[in-house]
């Protein structure tokens, strides 16, 4: 223990609170979550976290000069080899800053990659982690070097004569970009395949979305009884776990686990990680886990449906609204949401930790999948005999008629697994 701690990087938390800009979130909350994200990167000790307003950032440094010495003073006290700020430093800045503070400087967007690069188990993880990172760096590196006028004469064999460094720099990313978009697309060919595989099974998907630390993971665990990361940390989830279980109704499903998501995601990110949250759009219930506890719950929550909607989940996919972590409310604010949540439509307020209202938020589900479903008739020619034996696979052929034209299917399904049936 006193040797991880011996090589734990001490790091200072920094969110500048700029009172110019009309969408900022309130500082205590930003810090809070800032502290979080830091916390949730192996190695890293928090020995501060402050708040700091600014008017507005200064362009070279983002604090002004006195700030920027005082806070040099007080990194050099403290042994500080990490400072985070919870907010984007253009690169000017972030080298300005390791200058003054002879120290590592990361950014939100550097920091939630530092994260991602951790978290990632899978190979597609992996790969989307390393592009959004490239991404990145491309950006950065031409707003870094556009300043200077590095060159370097070639015979014509790599770039050319007077090629900037920077072009180079940027080929070089490019090319390894390109390298790492062929390897996912062999990657995602293949979850396809075990994608497909999965359609075959009867069970209906029902995938756990929310906001990072709202609990997934630990009603997840609850449900499945599997051994799946679930600390109070952020980004505990990268890639999807699923596993198939028979929830205490007898109703068999595939749950599905997901990546936690946050505010201020930077776009390049959130576009890495769609095929992350592919199982959601695949999914025949969405179960949307909130931290009903914070301060910031309803902005969380908006957050996330946000993102749902870019992802290009369907308003048609039946959701549950959960309200997590109860326990820790008051006896009055939990009676109080207990109520809300009681006169309200798809909404179940439990406790994923103490087990409180899971039994009857699985009850829910239950119904929430039977009610869904309708009768219909299906027409399916002779030679189409894929459609036909899917809808077998899925178990949800009630009677079945034969003409010279082809099959009269009576099915039992869900809106999902008729728009499947579609698109076969």
């Amino acid at each position: 223990m006193g040797e991880t701690e011996a090589r734990a990087t001490r790091a200072l938390v920094l969110h500048p609170d700029i009172t110019s800009d009309r969408n900022r979130r309130d500082a205590t909350f930003a810090l809070n979550e800032a502290v979080s994200l830091a916390v949730a990167l192996p190695g890293i000790e928090v020995v501060g976290a402050d708040s700091i307003r600014l008017p507005k950032p200064t362009p070279g440094t983002l604090f002004g000069s006195g700030k920027v010495e005082e806070l040099g003073q007080r990194i050099k006290a403290d042994d500080i080899g990490l400072v985070l700020i919870d907010g984007q430093l253009t690169p000017v800045q972030q080298r300005n800053l390791e200058r003054e503070w002879k120290t590592k400087l990361l950014d939100r967007t550097g920091l939630i990659l530092e994260i991602f690069s951790d978290r990632a188990a899978t190979r597609e993880g992996v790969l989307q982690v390393e592009m959004a990172a490239l991404t990145y760096q491309r950006t950065r590196l031409v707003r870094a070097w556009t300043h200077l006028e590095r060159q370097r004469g070639g015979l014509g064999f790599v770039g050319g004569p007077g090629e900037t460094q920077i072009e180079a720099d940027r080929r070089a990313i490019d090319e390894q970009l390109s390298r790492l978009k062929r390897q996912l697309e062999k990657v995602v060919k293949t979850r396809t395949l075990h994608r497909a595989a999965r359609a075959k099974v009867p069970f209906p998907v029902v995938a756990l979305v929310g906001y990072t630390n709202s609990g997934k993971s630990t009603l997840f665990n609850r449900l499945t009884g599997a051994d799946v990361v679930a600390k109070d940390m952020l980004f505990a989830t990268l890639d999807p776990t699923m596993r198939a279980i028979k929830l205490s109704t007898g109703r068999e499903v595939i749950l599905s686990d997901t990546v936690g998501f946050i505010s201020d995601l930077p776009t390049q990110l959130v576009a890495a990680f769609r095929a992350t949250l592919e199982e959601v759009l695949e999914a025949d219930l969405i179960l949307h886990v909130r931290d009903i506890s914070h301060p910031e719950t309803d902005d969380q929550s908006a957050n996330v449906l946000g993102i749902l909607n870019d992802l290009g989940v369907q308003e048609a996919t039946p959701q549950i609204e959960i309200w997590n972590k109860i326990d820790v409310l008051d006896d009055e604010a939990r009676a109080a949401r207990e109520a809300e949540a009681l006169r309200k439509d798809d909404i179940q307020a439990i406790s994923a930790l103490t087990g409180a209202g899971v039994e009857e938020f699985v009850l829910a589900v239950t119904e929430k999948l039977d009610l869904d479903r309708q009768v219909a008739t299906v027409e399916i020619d002779h030679a189409d005999g894929k459609k036909r034996a899917w809808a077998y696979e899925q178990g949800i052929v009630l009677s079945e008629t034969r003409s010279e034209d082809g099959v009269e299917l009576t099915v039992n399904w869900t809106s999902v697994q008729a728009a499947r049936f579609s698109r076969l």
